[in-house]
């Protein structure tokens, strides 16, 4: 059975940044929303591809070689691999879509680093 989500209403629950939550999952892939606000770490992802989608507030994509602006209703798929860095200089709301085995900074530690997540 499948049930709907409001991602507003999954957004309305936390307020924290850098701090993903799952809310869907489907063929070994994780749907997730976070807010962010600042600077993440650089890093990449050896095996997975990173979705990610604005839906509110404008983020910067640092690139080694230039910075993509997304703003709402925009998306940039992350190619396993590739270092970025996501900036944001407001609070900006996103979902990801990326594999479960996913770890957020890859395999650079720091204080940002999640390895479990709520599912909300």
């Amino acid at each position: 059975m499948a049930d709907k989500v409001n991602i507003e209403e999954k957004l309305s629950l936390f307020d924290d940044y850098w701090n993903p939550r799952i809310i869907g999952e489907l063929n070994g892939q994780h749907v997730k929303l976070a807010k962010i606000k600042g600077e993440f770490v650089w890093h990449s992802h050896e095996n997975e591809d990173e979705l990610f989608y604005v839906i509110s507030g404008v983020l910067d994509m640092h690139f080694e070689d230039r910075v993509e602006q997304l703003k709402p209703g925009e998306m940039v798929v992350v190619p396993k691999g590739v270092m970025h860095k996501p900036v944001a200089h407001e609070e900006v709301s996103i979902l990801l879509f990326e594999p479960a085995s996913t770890v957020n900074t890859g395999k650079v530690k720091s204080e940002l680093t999640r390895q479990h997540l709520d599912k909300i």
